[in-house]
């Protein structure tokens, strides 16, 4: 995505649910941005069992130093839960008419991934009557933390 016209790229980390666990903007796509988002991102939720990457070569050479290079899979649809989470986004984006400083992008990814997480009621598994029972109570449950 452009920010007064420089490029910048989403990193995001998405588990096997589609729950967007990690968002990152950052200017370069290089192993060494890899390797930063790769600790921070295990850091914070621990060694995962398998990686499922694009094809970009930087990440390969991220893994390699952090010692998960046989837990990477890489594949021509393997990518398609990260990509998807996508569209939300890219959906909310360009109802705001892009952003314009890094810091509001990177404050926005966070926020946003968060309540689409929680939201998120896939809801062509339930019937209307189920999907507005657990719609409820999610929003009494995200009431009760004191956000809305």
């Amino acid at each position: 995505m452009k920010i007064n016209g420089e490029t910048h790229y989403l990193w995001r980390a998405v588990d096997h649910e589609g729950e967007v666990l990690e968002s990152y903007v950052i200017k370069r796509r290089d192993r060494k941005a890899a390797l930063k988002f790769l600790r921070k991102t295990m850091k914070r939720f621990g060694p995962p069992h398998v990686i499922v990457t694009d094809l970009l070569r930087s990440y390969g050479a991220a893994m390699k130093v952090i010692g998960n290079a046989d837990k990477q899979e890489t594949g021509r649809w393997l990518n398609n839960r990260v990509e998807n989470s996508h569209l939300p986004f890219r959906r909310r984006e360009r109802a705001m008419l892009r952003f314009r400083r890094i810091r509001s992008l990177q404050r926005f990814v966070a926020v946003h991934a968060s309540v689409h997480n929680h939201f998120n009621q896939e809801r062509h598994l339930y019937s209307r009557s189920n999907f507005k029972l657990n719609r409820t109570a999610a929003l009494a449950e995200w009431r009760q933390l004191g956000v809305a």
